[in-house]
């Protein structure tokens, strides 16, 4: 988070990763996604690595167009509460108004996991509580941390990812992301240049 120009820092001051979710399904979808990356940098919560974008049917409420989403490993010194309130600024700069849950969105950023912290507060909850239950999320984690455990749990994602009950369709996206932003990535990769 930022105030007056400056990150707030973990006590700490040390750099960790965790594993962001985004998806959108209003407007240019693949802009708003690489839009959502880059204010997430810009705000220190900076992607080192970046899944291949699945396109998705929607879950819950069927009536409305289909996702792009994808998943980041992401670097930073915030804390979890930080990084949980730069998401929420960042899906409103994008234009989000949540009317309903599950309804279409220009841009959802979601805290999956944080190491293996496992935390329950008002409007925090990490692990993702629905991480487990959903294909668009537990594909594209697989693709960056097939061995990576869930603290709940205690299984890995790729384990998740064989057992998940979730049947909603789910297909790369057949397109490279269009965009006149340029956004870096620690790994030397660019977001623009992001292809299944």
């Amino acid at each position: 988070m930022r105030r007056g120009g400056t990150v707030i820092r973990t006590e700490s001051g040390h750099s960790r990763r965790l594993f962001l979710g985004l998806g959108a399904n209003l407007g240019d979808r693949a802009r708003q996604l690489a839009v959502g990356l880059e204010m997430l940098a810009n705000k220190g919560v900076t992607p080192v690595r970046i899944a291949p974008i699945y396109e998705t049917e929607p879950v819950g409420m069927r009536q409305q167009p289909n996702f792009l989403n994808l998943v980041a490993e992401v670097e930073t010194t915030l804390s979890t509460r930080e990084v949980m309130e730069v998401a929420l600024g960042v899906e409103r700069r994008a234009g989000r108004v949540r009317r309903e849950p599950g309804g279409p969105r220009t841009l959802d950023v979601d805290l999956l996991l944080d190491g293996d912290l496992v935390l329950a507060e008002e409007g925090l909850e990490v692990p993702h509580p629905r991480l487990h239950l959903r294909r668009f999320v537990l594909v594209p984690l697989a693709d960056l941390a097939p061995g990576l455990v869930h603290p709940v749990t205690g299984k890995t994602v790729a384990a998740l990812l064989t057992e998940c009950p979730d049947s909603t369709g789910l297909w790369p996206y057949a397109r490279r992301l269009q965009s006149p932003l340029a956004c870096g990535f620690r790994d030397g990769r660019s977001i623009m240049g992001t292809s299944p």
